[in-house]
């Protein structure tokens, strides 16, 4: 087994994971919230939060599982220290992502406070999880249209490497 291929379940199509590991995704939800990730291997991911509830917010490191669902669908899903459970299908040669977001109630009221790079701050992040309150979970399910990947390689430190607001001009902005 290599690095971006998994064990595939009995009936699971053969996990060759090389469609989406190793690659850098610019993608903007339909309500308008933009987002990156880099899906640094198959059990890793770095991620930017560029606008919405938690607009400002950048991870690295997030452990998370990865499967090919079929031919171009894949699944990233993954439970972070905020108690914040998130689920991803991208669908790389469509073009399209659909992503579900389960918020706990404290960052419904103070998204602001994950608005970090939240590596630094994990102690005070299961703080405000542990503290809650975590009802109602709030559910935001959207697709996206991804507006630029591009293969960087796998476990390249440099490709979500400072804050949204640190790009340069027009980082973002870049379509393929």
């Amino acid at each position: 087994m290599t690095d971006n291929a998994a064990p595939a379940a009995v009936g699971a199509p053969t996990q060759d994971l090389t469609a989406v590991v190793g690659y850098h995704f610019i993608y903007t939800y339909a309500n308008g919230w933009r987002y990156e990730i880099y899906v640094k291997n198959n059990h890793t991911l770095d991620y930017r939060i560029h606008s919405g509830l938690v607009g400002g917010r950048w991870v690295k490191d997030q452990q998370m599982s990865l499967v090919r669902l079929e031919e171009d669908q894949f699944k990233m899903f993954w439970t972070e220290p905020t108690g914040t459970s998130v689920a991803v299908n991208i669908m790389p040669a469509r073009r399209l992502l659909h992503g579900v977001i389960f918020f706990p109630q404290w960052i419904q009221q103070h998204g602001e406070r994950t608005a970090l790079y939240q590596n630094k701050h994990l102690d005070q992040m299961r703080r405000y999880r542990d503290q809650g309150p975590t009802y109602p979970i709030s559910v935001v399910a959207e697709f996206a249209k991804i507006t630029f990947a591009e293969y960087v390689g796998m476990d390249d430190e440099t490709v979500i490497a400072v804050a949204p607001a640190d790009l340069p001009p027009g980082r973002l902005d870049r379509t393929n």
